[in-house]
């Protein structure tokens, strides 16, 4: 039995509809939006003007902070808007509008292959930057930070995480069959940043064809090798992958690079290759189009700035009426009001459902079962957490641990009573952060008041 940690879920795995077939391409479309906040941190600045030509793989969006990511076109075309639009979250960014001439005219020298092994470690953390990489497993936190620790000395696992534990979604899996190599040499790459890091690739055991070919692969590999974990919910979260990994517990404040670790995702990892060895940035993905409404079930590589309508109708649409239309997958997923949203580098899939179980489901009382105790991967107690955040008290919400939720579901999807649970997390861990600013901003300003008295009255 592979590796697990205490608590967690076993929730119907869907992955079956898409695992078997081959990543398909579709070509995009006559029309691309590239948002500016495609990562966690701040958005980048357009770099193009509208009437602007530009070719496949230029910058058209510049990192704006430490916490920040470069977007890059995925096609040539000319600039035709530069304006907000409404992403998959509702949320409205300024996005560069870009109309697809379809001649997919490059950049001087993408594609071209690198040997990073003759690459400084400054030289490929650069690369990186340059690319607009960032975690395309859903946080999107910017790469190349998290491959520049304070600390490198102190780095002696880079794990790769190849759990896919969210139900429905296979291309992570399916790209672990098709691309080893590459995945492989990918996290080469990012051990060469490390000196005396060893290379951790975790699958859960729900892919036994990955982690045959990967261990083959690795076996002469003294650095690197294949852990196999427990097929669970939520197996695949950054705090459970390390614990299962390396024993070592990691709560909200601590970063994984102060217990040692950098945790990468699979395209992740594939993109810091493509960028390293192929002279590649971050133009596309695979994503998993998948549900029982959809009438072809299937991975697709994407290309960044599509939109969710196209890329849904160029997989042949839906079989039947879905009820439900969701970006990412069920547990963690946002449910979509409309398609015509554009695909982002954390667009992980589209999920269509015949039947909206939450919709269909009212949340009753709380019979005080403590289902959501046992199952909450933090060893929280979402009962007392809820009742709290109902009640709006903030501080008590704090007091019981609330802010070390990641939000995974996994309390809601066992409660009984069908409560809401993790809806009301989100938005008292929202307040607390906004609280929290707040006061940081009332502190400041009221140190530089204070700061400005003092220097009149020494004048």
């Amino acid at each position: 039995m592979g590796a697990t940690f205490r608590g967690g879920a076993h929730p119907y795995e869907g992955k079956e509809l898409s695992e078997n077939r081959p990543i398909r391409v579709l070509e995009a479309g006559d029309e691309l939006v590239f948002p500016m906040s495609q990562h966690i941190g701040a958005p980048a600045t357009p770099v193009v003007a509208v009437g602007d030509e530009v070719k496949m793989g230029q910058l058209i969006g510049e990192a704006s902070g430490f916490i920040s990511a470069n977007i890059i076109s995925s096609v040539s075309g000319k600039v035709t808007a530069v304006e907000p639009r409404t992403l998959s979250s509702g949320a409205k960014a300024t996005c560069v509008v870009i109309a697809n001439d379809k001649n997919y005219t490059p950049v001087s020298g993408l594609g071209k292959e690198r040997d990073y092994k003759s690459l400084s470690k400054d030289e490929i953390r650069k690369i990186v930057k340059d690319a607009g990489i960032v975690g395309m497993g859903g946080a999107g936190f910017p790469t190349n930070v998290k491959i520049s620790p304070k600390d490198p000395d102190k780095i002696d696992h880079v794990i790769i995480n190849g759990a896919e534990c969210e139900p429905y979604l296979t291309s992570d899996y399916r790209l672990m069959l098709e691309r080893p190599e590459d995945l492989i040499e990918g996290l080469r790459i990012v051990l060469s940043l490390f000196d005396g890091a060893k290379g951790v690739i975790a699958v859960e055991d729900n892919k036994p064809e990955a982690i045959e070919k990967l261990t083959y692969l690795t076996e002469s590999d003294p650095n690197i090798f294949v852990k196999t974990l427990k097929t669970k919910y939520p197996q695949g979260a950054e705090r459970q992958i390390i614990y299962v990994t390396t024993k070592r517990r990691l709560h909200a404040k601590l970063l994984p690079a102060d217990v040692g670790c950098i945790v990468d995702n699979v395209q992740t990892i594939l993109a810091i290759y493509d960028a390293v060895a192929k002279s590649t940035p971050s133009m596309t993905r695979v994503m998993t189009l998948t549900g029982d409404a959809m009438s072809d079930p299937q991975n697709y590589l994407v290309r960044f700035g599509m939109s969710h309508a196209e890329v849904l109708e160029g997989a042949g649409g839906l079989k039947e009426e879905a009820e439900k239309l969701i970006s990412g997958g069920p547990m963690m997923g946002m449910a979509m009001y409309t398609l015509d949203t554009p695909i982002t580098k954390t667009s992980s899939s589209i999920l269509a459902m015949t039947h909206d179980e939450v919709a269909a489901n009212e949340p009753t009382n709380c019979i005080r079962c403590g289902r959501c105790a046992t199952v909450c991967p933090c060893h929280l107690v979402p009962q007392m957490m809820a009742q709290a955040g109902e009640r709006n008290d903030l501080d008590e919400f704090v007091k019981l641990n609330g802010m070390e939720c990641y939000e995974c579901g996994t309390c809601t999807f066992v409660c009984p009573a069908k409560r809401r649970l993790t809806q009301v997390f989100k938005t008292c861990r929202q307040a607390v952060m906004a609280k929290n600013r707040k006061a940081q901003a009332e502190a400041a300003a009221k140190k530089k008041a204070e700061e400005e008295k003092k220097g009149k009255e020494g004048a």
